[in-house]
């Protein structure tokens, strides 16, 4: 099933970071359940996942992420908000879990997968602990790039949120020394009408100053 190049494009023409959401309207139900499997459905490198997706619904949570986020009102005025976390590291739990997982799904016996894991584990293990946080925390911009994009096919609005805290939102939501840190966030709904930037020309560097064909 796909859709025009018109219609995609149309759809991220259409898209931009909202500044300011209408806090009555709110996604309906089968919408945001296919945005959230938007995100189960993001690929990673080796198909790792090293990620949670935390979305946050509690009013109370809400406004305590606002302390952390420079008071920037999307994180309490968007229909819902998702808090992007990543792995602390990648250990070798982590990467068994993961072919236990794989062998279940595809009904592969868990014994041929051993080099899989053995090359995965090597690649893992060449890396310092800080290297493979990064790597993670760089997954995680792939599964929000699909969030986002999703959203724009589907008429929803959204906002990337990097002003934020991550040392603040863990201690919110109550992952300050656990397996899984704050990334990014994601606010999203419905714009307002009075939202200046709605009308706003995109500005983009001409394609040929951004793409190069070799």
């Amino acid at each position: 099933m796909t859709i025009s190049p018109d219609q995609l494009l149309c759809s991220l023409r259409w898209r931009y970071a909202i500044k300011q959401f209408d806090p009555s309207r709110m996604i309906p139900g089968n919408i945001w359940d296919a945005l959230e499997e938007s995100l189960v459905l993001t690929p990673s490198s080796f198909g790792l996942q090293p990620w949670k997706f935390i979305v946050v619904a509690d009013p109370s949570l809400r406004m305590k992420l606002l302390s952390e986020s420079w008071k920037q009102p999307q994180v309490t005025e968007a229909s819902h908000y998702v808090v992007l976390t990543a792995r602390t590291d990648l250990t070798s739990d982590d990467i068994e879990a993961w072919i236990e997982r794989l062998s279940e799904v595809q009904g592969t016996d868990i014994g041929t997968l051993g080099p899989l894991k053995g090359m995965i584990e090597g690649f893992a293990q060449a890396m310092s602990q800080e290297e493979r946080r990064a790597w993670n925390v760089r997954q995680v911009y792939i599964a929000l790039g699909q969030l986002m994009a999703s959203a724009a096919a589907l008429g929803i609005d959204a906002c990337p949120m990097e002003g934020i805290s991550a040392s603040g939102y863990d201690h919110v939501l109550g992952l300050a020394g656990g397996s899984h840190t704050t990334v990014v966030a994601c606010a999203l709904g419905y714009r307002a009408v009075s939202d200046k930037y709605a009308q706003a020309p995109k500005a983009r560097f001409e394609r040929s100053q951004v793409i190069k064909h070799v």
